[in-house]
């Protein structure tokens, strides 16, 4: 049984791992989504000022609160971001990171820094003309995703404050990080933004990787399938 802490992804919440709580919950596992200032179920606290920070400490506060230790912290795409803030904070509660087909920053980079000036570029673009200069609007669903589940999901997705991607991650702690775990979603869309850091995961002491033939929210996409990396990734 491990304490499983989710940072999920931009546009995203707490919401989006439905299909994962009921198989989480029957191996055993106890698992806590926080969902971050204005997103999901919190969306009317979205403001202008909502940055990486806030997410950051939306998860540190969950952790704190609930009292939780020996933690798995499942970090899911932008939430990599978040994930690596969480850690620095509070290493001692953290027993190992997972990084979902997510971003994994190292000190002074933001998830602007990551992707590159024309993906940023694209982004500001598009919280000029739709998100009132703010408002990061909301990325598409893979091309795979079943129709029936981008109709649940694509609703429920909403904007994402631009700060959270463009405020630079401060890492302060002085412990060695965690064991990290990559898992690699190979159906990635183009402009993959992850294959690097599945490289640097491959390559650098501390880290494991694995690979997933999927695309990348395999957690609605493929549930039983992330279900048994994970077991096995628990396992190591």
């Amino acid at each position: 049984m491990a304490n499983i802490v989710l940072a999920h992804g931009a546009w995203s919440a707490a919401w989006a791992w439905k299909k994962m709580r009921p198989l989480l919950r029957a191996a055993g596992h106890e698992f806590f989504s926080p969902t971050y200032t204005g997103l999901g179920a919190r969306a009317h606290l979205a403001t202008p000022d909502v940055d990486l920070s806030t997410h950051i400490q939306d998860v540190v506060a969950e952790i704190e609160i609930e009292d939780l230790n020996d933690i798995v912290l499942l970090g899911h795409s932008y939430g990599g971001m978040v994930a690596t803030g969480v850690a620095d904070r509070v290493r001692p509660r953290i027993a190992r990171i997972v990084y979902l087909d997510a971003f994994v920053p190292k000190d002074g980079q933001s998830l602007f820094d990551l992707v590159g000036p024309k993906a940023e570029g694209n982004m500001r673009k598009g919280a000029e003309k739709d998100g009132d200069g703010w408002k990061l609007t909301v990325n598409p669903m893979p091309p795979d995703t079943a129709p029936e589940d981008s109709a649940w999901a694509s609703p429920r997705r909403r904007p994402q404050p631009i700060k959270t991607f463009a405020q630079k991650i401060k890492l302060e702690s002085k412990e060695a990080a965690p064991p990290r775990h990559f898992i690699y979603a190979k159906r990635n869309m183009p402009g993959d933004a992850f294959r690097q850091f599945a490289e640097r995961a491959q390559s650098e002491a501390g880290w494991t990787c694995d690979e997933m033939d999927a695309s990348h929210n395999p957690h609605i996409t493929c549930p039983q399938e992330l279900m048994a990396l994970l077991t096995k990734i628990l396992k190591s």
